[in-house]
């Protein structure tokens, strides 16, 4: 009877996995056969905001795959402790581990803006996949570009453009991932993701509010008008974005849980 009780307490766990990876635009795009190559190793996690990943220096044990709404980011943290961010990690997308071959040590900090489910596996067992499935390392070698690219151009667009037009494509990133017009966030959070002061935020989510673009209170953001922050905001929005569909034209959801599944 025990036993009965463990292998149902197992599938629900194998169940419950499967149906995550239609969360997560990486892994829902894979085939049958390689997703069951990475599912034994796939463990569900509650991350929650704040959460550090990894340090700058520490061995990347583990990749997670953010599911809808969880929103990541890698942060580079200079010696007098200010910090900006560098990449934004959403449902699109895994943190960690994803050029690398084994435990090699961060570059950034990965810190949880909005929580939330996720798979976790052994960076270790990914590398493993990889060998052992040319789809999955050809996946991950596009994924790694698309950071890649996100981060030269977060280098230009924080030396070139205007704190309203990055804060407006900070807006638009984070809008994309968290399947919701509200974005819970402070002020000296956000001032921090885009490496200036507070007051700084202050002001010009002030105006975007006064043009009817978003309401702020609280630790909260609404969007009220997309298409108006779109264009308030600067073309790293739009190029990361086109970047992005040309690398990974082919990571379409397919079919995850057999429909006769139960």
């Amino acid at each position: 009877m025990s036993n009965d009780n463990n292998n149902s307490r197992s599938a629900g766990a194998t169940l419950s996995v499967a149906l995550q990876f239609a969360g997560n635009r990486l892994l829902a795009s894979l085939n049958p056969t390689d997703r069951a190559i990475l599912e034994p190793a796939m463990s569900s996690v509650l991350l929650n905001r704040g959460d550090v990943l990894f340090e700058p220096g520490e061995d990347v044990s583990h990749t997670y795959f953010p599911g809808p709404g969880v929103v990541a980011s890698l942060v580079v943290t200079m010696t007098d402790g200010r910090a900006v961010e560098a990449v934004t990690i959403g449902r699109e997308g895994a943190i960690g581990g994803i050029v690398s071959a084994g435990n090699k040590p961060a570059f950034a900090r990965a810190v949880v803006q909005i929580g939330g489910i996720a798979l976790k596996m052994e960076t270790a067992a990914l590398e493993s996949a990889k060998e052992r499935s040319g789809a999955i390392r050809d996946l991950f070698s596009r994924y790694a570009d698309t950071l890649l690219a996100q981060t030269m151009q977060s280098v230009a667009c924080n030396a070139l453009h205007a704190i309203d037009a990055r804060l407006c494509r900070w807006l638009l990133t984070t809008h994309d991932r968290v399947d919701s017009d509200e974005i819970a966030l402070t002020q000296e959070y956000l001032a921090e993701m885009l490496g200036v002061q507070r007051t700084t935020v202050s002001g010009v989510a002030r105006v975007l509010q006064e043009r009817g673009l978003i309401s702020y209170s609280r630790g909260r953001m609404v969007i009220l008008d997309r298409a108006a922050i779109e264009q308030c905001a600067c073309e790293c929005y739009r190029d990361v974005q086109n970047h992005f569909r040309a690398v990974l034209p082919d990571a379409r959801p397919q079919k995850v849980v057999d429909s006769k599944a139960g």
